[in-house]
């Protein structure tokens, strides 16, 4: 016996059909809509300044810079701590 595969099947949801077909022929024809889209995206974007970007990387540095130095004090004192009373 031999069984054919339907190209569509259609779906009962609720008061409505849904309608299940082929992916493969979908996404050949997503192809060049997909780029043109990404396209289109890109164009919306606004980049920041250099002013701006200089000022926020600074930012990230310096706060990177004080929360290392918090943690490694934080560090020596724990460190110092666990070694007084492992030595009474």
């Amino acid at each position: 016996m031999q069984y054919k595969c339907a190209k569509r099947i259609m779906l009962r949801f609720g008061k409505g059909m849904v309608e299940m077909g082929n992916s493969a022929e979908k996404k050949a024809k997503a192809g060049p809509g997909f780029f043109t889209g990404v396209k289109a995206e890109f164009k919306k974007i606004v980049w920041p300044d250099r002013q701006s970007t200089l000022k926020q990387s600074v930012a990230v540095v310096a706060i990177s810079v004080v929360l290392g130095v918090i943690i490694a004090l934080l560090d020596y004192v724990a460190k110092t701590g666990v070694n007084f009373i492992t030595s009474i």
